[in-house]
C-alpha cells in the first residue's frame, strides 16, 4: 500500500473509534489508553482555568469622521468636471465648472442699472443747485418787497407774489433734495444688485471647501446642478470612524471614552477604537442604539467596509491549554493528559482562540497536565 492509502485507513480508523466512543455514553472525558513509552512528549503545561470575557459583535460600517456634501448654490446646467472618486484634493481647488452665461448677463444688467442711476443722481445733484439758486434769489427778492411795503413802496400785491415765490422756491429745493436721496438709494441698490450678480456667478466655479478625498462623484458633464441635490462626497479629514447598532439591552454598558476592540473581517485585523458618541435615541424599529467609535491610523481600511465592535458581556471561568497541544484530525480533536504515570489521549473540543491557548468547552475540567 502506498502513502496516500495509508493515511486514508488511519483517518477511518480514527473517526470510527470516535463514533464508537460518542455511542457508549454521555461522558465528556472520552479517553482512548495509548501506551506510555510510545509518546513522545516534549513539553507539558496544565489545563489552567481563566477568566474570560463574552463579547457581543455589533456590526457596523466604517465612515470617515468628516464628511462633507458638494453641492451647488445656484441652478445651472455642468460644463466642467474636475474630479473623480478616489481624487485628492486640496483646499480651493476647481471641482466643478458650471455655465455662467445667465449670470454674466445679469452682472451685465446691473452694471447698466449702476450707470443709470449714476446719471439720475447727478441729474438731480444739479437739479438741487439750481433750486438752491433760485430759492436764494426769491428770498432776496421777498425781503426787498417786504421792506419797500413797511415804507409803502410796495403794494400789498406786490408783497403776496414775492412771498408766493419765495415758497414755490423752497417747495422746489425740498424736492430737488428728495429727488437726489432717491437717485443716492438708486446707486445703492444697483450697488447691491452687482455684488448679488458677482456673488451668483461666483458659485458658478465650485471649489473644494477643505483638503480631503472625494469619495464618490454623483454628477457628469451636462448633468443640471441644483441647490440640495449632492454633487459629490467628500472626506475632509483621514480621520475614520466605526458606526455600529447595539440592542438595547446592552446599551447600558456602552459609554463615551470606553476602548473596545474592532474587528476589520475583511482585513483579519483587530484594533483598539475609543467611543466617542453614543445616541441616546433607540430606533423603534430595530429597538437598537447607534454607538460611533473612532479608529486609529489603519492600512487598508476605507470608508463603507465592513467591521465589528466588540462589546464585553460577562466574564466567566473557562479551561484553557496551550492550542499546540490540540490534535485534529478531520472534525475530531484530541489532547494527550497524564493519567498517573501513563499518558491517554482525550477528546475534546475547543472554542475561542485566546492568545498563544485556546478554550475547551468540553473534555477537561482544569489542572489536568497535557502533553504535546
Amino acid at each position: 500500500m502506498n502513502c496516500k492509502t495509508i493515511k486514508f485507513l488511519t483517518l477511518l480508523m480514527s473517526a470510527l473509534i470516535a463514533v464508537a466512543l460518542s455511542s457508549c455514553g454521555s461522558d465528556n472525558k472520552k479517553t482512548v489508553e495509548t501506551d506510555g513509552p510510545a509518546i513522545d512528549v516534549k513539553n507539558t503545561d496544565t489545563a489552567k482555568i481563566e477568566k474570560a470575557t463574552q463579547w457581543y459583535d455589533a456590526v457596523g460600517t466604517i465612515r470617515p469622521r468628516t464628511e462633507t456634501s458638494i453641492e451647488s448654490q445656484v441652478p445651472a446646467q455642468i460644463i466642467k468636471v474636475m474630479i473623480a472618486s478616489g481624487s485628492k484634493v486640496k483646499r480651493g481647488d476647481t471641482l466643478f465648472v458650471l455655465d455662467s452665461r445667465q449670470f454674466s448677463a445679469r452682472l451685465g444688467s446691473a452694471k447698466e442699472g449702476l450707470k443709470a442711476a449714476q446719471a439720475a443722481r447727478e441729474q438731480a445733484n444739479q437739479g438741487l443747485i439750481a433750486a438752491k439758486a433760485n430759492f436764494a434769489q426769491a428770498e432776496s427778492e421777498y425781503a426787498r418787497v417786504k421792506k419797500y411795503f413797511e415804507t409803502e413802496a410796495a403794494t400789498r400785491q406786490q408783497l403776496e407774489q414775492a412771498k408766493a415765490n419765495f415758497i414755490t422756491a423752497q417747495s422746489s429745493v425740498k424736492q430737488a433734495r428728495e429727488a437726489l436721496i432717491a437717485a443716492e438709494a438708486g446707486i445703492k441698490q444697483a450697488g447691491e444688485g452687482i455684488n448679488e450678480a458677482n456673488i451668483a456667478q461666483g458659485y458658478t466655479v465650485i471649489k473644494a471647501p477643505d483638503s480631503g478625498e472625494i469619495l464618490r462623484r454623483m454628477a457628469e458633464p451636462g448633468d443640471m446642478a441644483m441647490p440640495g441635490k449632492p454633487l459629490a462626497v467628500m472626506r475632509t479629514s483621514g480621520a475614520l470612524r466605526i458606526e455600529v447598532f447595539v440592542r438595547e439591552g446592552l446599551i447600558s454598558k456602552v459609554s463615551p471614552g470606553m476602548e473596545l476592540n474592532v474587528e476589520i473581517k475583511t482585513l483579519g485585523s483587530q484594533a483598539k477604537a475609543i467611543v466617542n458618541e453614543v445616541v441616546p435615541y433607540a430606533d423603534p424599529k430595530t429597538r437598537t442604539f447607534l454607538v460611533k467609535a473612532q479608529l486609529p491610523p489603519m492600512e487598508g481600511v476605507f470608508p463603507g467596509m465592513y467591521g465589528k465592535l466588540l462589546i464585553p458581556v460577562s466574564e466567566n471561568d473557562v479551561v484553557t491549554i496551550p492550542a499546540k497541544a490540540v490534535k485534529t484530525v478531520g472534525q475530531i480533536q484530541t489532547v494527550l493528559v497524564k493519567d498517573k504515570e501513563r499518558w491517554t489521549s482525550r477528546f475534546i473540543k475547543t472554542g475561542l482562540a485566546m492568545g498563544d491557548r485556546v478554550e475547551v468547552l468540553s473534555g477537561l475540567s482544569g489542572h489536568e497536565t497535557v502533553g504535546y
